[in-house]
């Protein structure tokens, strides 16, 4: 075997000695990606799992209906909004808006809420706007607990269906839900996970929070 023979064996033995040290580290073999793979899997699948059990065991908020398990403060804004859904005027509506010194979330910026409202409104003038003010605070409501302090920091929010998960209602709350939204719309919102539609949040102190779209 001559000189140059000798060198390409040597440096082929050094070659396989490399590879060999990448495959096994410490004496343990690196597994397949295939195995890797499908052990991310597994884990992804336990982890769906677990959030899938905790979203079915976690205690669902209370549903109220009616006015008489709500503080006088928050009737009180209810009804000075129903007001102005009785008049047909979205101008009354003002005058619920004006009560509060830090405004309502309406989902955007807007400098004039009557001008918001009647742009959205299917009808130009705020007709829808009232309407669906007339049908969510009909519907029933749930009480959620802001702070500490559970007596005077709570929030009343209509209807429940937004703070209720939408594949834990039962059939009965299923037709409440479709007196507010159309059958496309709740088809459309099960695929988004999420109540999509008005809602409207009132402090227990009267303080009017929210009244928007979305989740």
């Amino acid at each position: 075997m001559t000189q140059d023979e000798r060198t390409v064996l040597r440096v082929l033995g050094l070659f396989l000695l490399a590879q060999f040290s990448l495959v096994y580290c410490d004496g343990s073999r690196v597994p397949p990606l295939s195995q890797t793979a499908a052990a991310k899997s597994k884990s992804a699948d336990k982890s769906k799992a677990a959030k899938e059990q905790a979203s079915t065991t976690t205690p669902l908020p209370q549903v109220h209906y009616g006015t008489d398990g709500l503080p006088r403060p928050v009737e009180e804004m209810r009804e000075a909004i129903l007001s102005a859904v009785r008049s047909g005027r979205i101008e009354d509506l003002r005058y619920a808006w004006e009560l509060n010194e830090l405004k309502p979330d309406l989902g955007v910026a807007a400098s004039d809420p009557v001008a918001h409202w009647k742009q959205i409104s299917g009808d130009g003038e705020g007709l829808e706007i009232l309407a669906a003010l007339a049908q969510i605070l009909d519907a029933g409501y749930v009480v959620l607990p802001l702070g500490a302090d559970i007596e005077n920091n709570r929030l009343y929010v209509w209807p429940y269906f937004a703070e209720v998960p939408l594949d834990r209602l039962t059939p009965a709350q299923e037709v409440e839900l479709l007196r507010l939204v159309s059958p496309a719309a709740l088809k459309d919102m099960r695929s988004a996970g999420a109540y999509t539609h008005w809602r409207i949040v009132i402090g227990a102190d009267g303080t009017w929070h929210a009244f928007r779209k979305g989740p």
